[in-house]
């Protein structure tokens, strides 16, 4: 598994929310709707984005794809200095002055805005919202830009899917909702897939390791079997190169040598593993590595701060919609790596060992170069 697959595969990355909105001008909408990771693109007309903070708003044009990295709010309007009147909210609750406009604006199926009469070219947007994110995901949806803008016309099989998307979104057949939810997905991977190959390296290493000869079957014989007894020889004899040879390109390029990165991956298996409450602790402990579920459980407290009992719990909390935010960010917590694994099979160090993969700062807004 690598980690596209982790952040689209897991058991909360499906049940995504689709909608078309045509709206007539002036429109703004206030988006406070706290989700992981959103997708915009625009059908016809264009729409400024506007984040929160210093970042300046950025133009979206008919065709570009634009992945919005929660939980910051932002502003999608047909200019910067038009005022939201429209607030969506967590949960997907929209509402003007307090008073829910769901019904008062829906125009079919999937379909919802607000048009002037006489208006035959009204803005016209496609939206798909993650509802939720699960702890794989988490380390890369931490080294993604705010906002991240790819241009129409880089690869013509996704303008087609962006095409097809428009569509499907408005049918109501059986099975529609895996449908939407494949063609997000692809969408959301284009996007993704352009912005690591970008010369301006905005990606983090690690994540372009993945692409390295050696590195990244190394990373993928690790996110597979993360249970297996490993060590930086037994993984060194399955790439191919030796010991010292691997150890060097694996922490060069992730930021962490193998095994600080193994204990690190092992904790977000089992913290996604612990959502399923027909799993036991110690039935988690055995499929991420672990002895036991004491040795699980003291290495997911030491680095996260909570029991893996008290982490299901707010999972469970927060899937029930409940307002909770479920489990504690962490995607900075790789330098405590050597010390999660306590307990865990192979050899892992037992402390502190190279710099956090999260290091260096984040850019806020990055607009790809268009092919």
């Amino acid at each position: 598994m690598d980690t596209l697959t982790g952040l689209l595969d897991g058991p909360k990355a499906r049940g995504a929310f689709l909608l078309r909105s045509v709206l007539s001008t002036p429109w703004a909408l206030r988006i406070e709707d706290r989700a992981p990771l959103s997708l915009i693109t625009m059908l016809d007309g264009e729409a400024w984005i506007v984040p929160d903070g210093a970042a300046e708003p950025v133009l979206v044009r008919p065709g570009d794809l634009a992945l919005l990295r929660g939980p910051d709010a932002y502003t999608v309007a047909d200019h910067p200095r038009t005022e939201p009147d429209i607030l969506i909210g967590p949960g997907q609750i929209c509402s003007r002055d307090g008073a829910s406009v769901a019904t008062s604006m829906a125009l079919g199926v999937r379909t919802w805005g607000e048009t002037r009469s006489g208006d035959d070219r009204p803005s016209v947007m496609l939206s798909g919202t993650y509802l939720a994110e699960h702890e794989i995901g988490r380390r890369l949806l931490g080294h993604l830009p705010t906002l991240l803008v790819r241009p129409a016309g880089v690869d013509t099989t996704e303008d087609t899917l962006v095409r097809l998307l428009a569509t499907e979104v408005t049918r109501a057949e059986p099975g529609q909702e895996v449908v939407l939810d494949r063609l997000l997905d692809l969408l959301v991977v284009g996007v993704l897939r352009s912005w690591l190959a970008a010369p301006d390296g905005t990606a983090p290493g690690w994540l372009r390791a993945q692409a390295d000869e050696v590195v990244g079957p190394a990373l993928r014989l690790l996110h597979d079997d993360p249970a297996r007894p490993w060590t930086v020889a037994a993984l060194a004899s399955e790439v191919g190169v030796s010991r010292a040879g691997l150890a060097r390109r694996f922490t060069a390029l992730v930021g962490e040598p193998p095994m600080a990165y193994l204990a690190n991956w092992r904790l977000a298996v089992a913290a996604d593993l612990l959502r399923d409450p027909g799993l036991t602790v110690a039935a988690v402990a055995r499929r991420v590595g672990y002895g036991d579920a004491f040795a699980l459980s003291t290495a997911f407290k030491r680095v996260r701060g909570l029991t893996p009992q008290e982490h299901r719990r707010l999972a469970a909390s927060a899937a029930a919609g409940d307002g909770a935010d479920g489990v504690p960010d962490v995607a900075g917590e790789a330098g405590e790596a050597g010390e999660a694994a306590d307990g865990a099979t192979g050899a892992v160090p037992a402390g502190p060992s190279g710099p956090s993969p999260s290091a260096g700062v984040v850019p806020t807004t990055v607009v790809l170069a268009a092919g």
